[in-house]
């Protein structure tokens, strides 16, 4: 595990000028955008070539269309062609853009301005598969939830800082001018940056460039789809980017027409909003320990359910003239909302960021790029059903903003017991990172030897009920346990085995069938180059020293010879978990905290191996 700290990358030129180039991206895109947007609201009407909600409306939908239409085909580059001179032919074509957008701004052509929006959307379509495809090549495993972090993080400041910054620009005398200069220089500022990202070499330098945009899409949704965890991912995060957008698109109504807050409210609304996900998101690297450690997801959206169902509960509606930031904070109830959303948003932050981490993890290199692009669409297409949801709900069915807010905090824990039902991954790693947290300190040592692809088998000794999960939570692929039926059916855990496709086994003289199905599923699993875990002891120990290895391990690899890593569990005997001093779950906890190591010897060839040879092995592993 590395000792160092995210924001060390920020001193790094392999991470900081890329950092600087996406931040200074998100922030001209937002002042544009907004300052856009509230050229449009102070606009007499004879001014606009539409009406004022028109024009609004039609700005929103311009800058999310590209997502849709050019996803696929900025995937594509992104994967085929080096990354950082894509990114500085990018920030090149914001120059000009916002060079036109300029000239437009000053010449108030509203129309113009509507499709230099739509050519940002385009620029921003492109370079989103680019900056997350990159960082997995820039960053070393240990660094990748930081750096994901970090971008997170640089991505919301940016976003209410150029918010806020519109604000301030639409007030200055000659505001057109400042506006249209501010833009410019912004945008030379991040090619500058883009220019010290170092060289990253193509990871699919023949790929064939497929030019239909409905192709493209299928094609990267198909890619996506491939690995169950990772399009689950793609969902969370969709459904999490339809979440904020919802609470951001009703702040404003909801801090004027229900708390009757006046615009400094407004804005100290979306600063705490902000400012949430923002340090959820640097908070990950700690929680995490370093790792892409995806069991503090469960987390993060419980977070969002339990916060958004309190502030619910928080809001006191008033009906006073609208209130002053100072004016507002004297009341108790309003400390309570702010509390919330910041929650919220930071609960978004821990929910969203080691899901970036998982998908560039385990998306193929070559492909990578292309399964951000699938994200990117579905994140778009979540978006506008958040904005129908809302016009639905509070238009038609005429609901309050309160109700709507509830609402989607119940919604939440329904669309992620979805997702957890669906890869029980995430459930299974909460848990040990549960445990891990209370229980145990858990270190690891030499898991690398561990493949990261193919088939393997895991061989570990057994000593106690938890031997399974803590195993499950330190390896980074999933892994199938073959398990004694007796502790498979234990109430509670068995849950969680069935969620993660434990096999339960038993001595054929007590059952034939199930002896017989255990071999067949192992051989199934290892066939599909999955990693299987068993514990040749058979059984836990019942003094806590290594029992002998059963010939189990010799049948599997005779009809699969797959390479067999032998692992050791130390320090678990006398956990209340084990059989020490009784019968396991029997007795109470006599300790907490305890020093858990996990280790992992290099892969055995098959021919290599058998029962006698793995059991010196692990035997060996306990008593160094």
């Amino acid at each position: 595990m590395s000792d160092t700290h995210q924001f060390s990358l920020l001193g790094k030129r392999r991470f900081l000028p890329f950092f600087g180039t996406q931040f200074l991206g998100a922030f001209n895109d937002n002042v544009y955008k907004n300052c856009l947007m509230l050229m449009v609201v102070f606009a007499g009407a004879s001014a606009l070539p539409a009406s004022v909600d028109t024009m609004v409306n039609l700005a929103a939908g311009l800058f999310i269309l590209p997502f849709f239409l050019f996803s696929g085909m900025a995937g594509q580059l992104a994967d085929k062609y080096e990354k950082s001179e894509i990114i500085r032919k990018i920030k090149l074509v914001e120059i000009c853009i916002m060079a036109v957008a300029a000239y437009a701004i000053i010449s108030e052509s509203f129309t113009a301005m509507l499709v230099l929006l739509f050519l940002m959307g385009t620029q921003s379509a492109f370079f989103g598969p680019v900056k997350y495809a990159l960082l997995p090549q820039t960053l070393k495993d240990e660094e990748l939830v930081g750096g994901n972090a970090l971008v997170e993080m640089g991505t919301f400041v940016a976003i209410l800082a150029g918010t806020i910054g519109a604000g301030f620009l639409i007030e200055f005398p000659n505001a057109n001018q400042w506006i249209a200069g501010s833009i410019v220089v912004f945008a030379i500022l991040g090619y500058f940056c883009s220019r010290g990202i170092p060289t990253m070499p193509s990871t699919a330098p023949d790929l064939k460039l497929d030019w239909n945009p409905v192709t493209q899409t299928l094609r990267t949704l198909r890619y996506a789809k491939a690995d169950k965890a990772t399009f689950q991912s793609i969902l969370a995060i969709s459904w999490f980017w339809a979440l904020g957008a919802a609470y951001l698109t009703q702040l404003p109504n909801f801090a004027s027409d229900v708390l009757s807050g006046g615009p400094q409210v407004v804005t100290l609304m979306l600063a705490v909003f902000t400012m949430g996900i923002a340090l959820g998101s640097m908070i990950c690297e700690r929680l995490s320990g370093n790792i892409i450690e995806i069991g503090i997801v469960p987390l993060g959206s419980l977070g969002l359910s339990i916060f958004g169902i309190d502030l619910f509960f928080a809001i006191n509606p008033v009906t006073t003239p609208l209130m002053g930031a100072g004016e507002f904070l004297s009341h108790s109830s309003n400390i309570r909302v702010l509390f919330d959303l910041a929650m919220i948003g930071f609960s978004g932050g821990v929910f969203i960021v080691p899901l970036y981490a998982l998908i560039q993890q385990r998306a193929k290199p070559e492909q990578r790029a292309q399964i951000i692009a699938a994200n990117n669409v579905l994140n778009s297409l979540f978006m506008v059903g958040s904005a129908a949801a809302g016009i639905v709900m509070l238009g038609v069915m005429d609901l309050s903003i309160p109700v709507f807010f509830l609402t989607l905090a119940v919604v939440n824990l329904a669309i992620v017991a979805y997702v957890y039902s669906q890869v029980p991954e995430f459930v299974l790693r909460f848990v040990i990172w549960m445990l891990s947290h209370t229980m145990y300190r858990v270190t690891h040592k030499q898991l690398d030897n561990i493949p990261r692809e193919g088939a393997a088998v895991l061989v570990c000794n057994h000593v106690s009920y938890v031997d399974a999960l803590l195993i499950g939570g330190a390896v980074k692929r999933p892994v199938r346990f073959v398990m004694d039926r007796n502790i498979y059916n234990l109430p509670v855990l068995n849950r969680l085995f069935k969620l993660s496709k434990t096999i339960p086994i038993c001595p054929e003289h007590k059952d034939p069938e199930t002896f017989h199905k255990a071999f067949e599923k192992i051989s199934e699993e290892l066939k599909e180059g999955n990693l299987v875990c068993i514990f040749p002891e058979g059984r836990l120990t019942q003094d806590g020293s290594l029992g002998q290895f059963k010939k189990g391990i010799e049948k599997i690899l005779k009809s699969d010879p797959v390479p067999v890593v032998p692992m050791a569990l130390k320090g678990l005997w006398g956990s209340v978990f084990s059989h020490k001093g009784g019968q396991a779950l029997t007795t109470r906890p006599r300790r907490f905290w305890s020093r858990v190591e996990f280790i992992a010897e290099p892969p055995i060839p098959a021919q290599d191996s058998n029962a006698h040879l793995l059991e010196k092995k692990v035997a060996d592993m306990l008593a160094y």
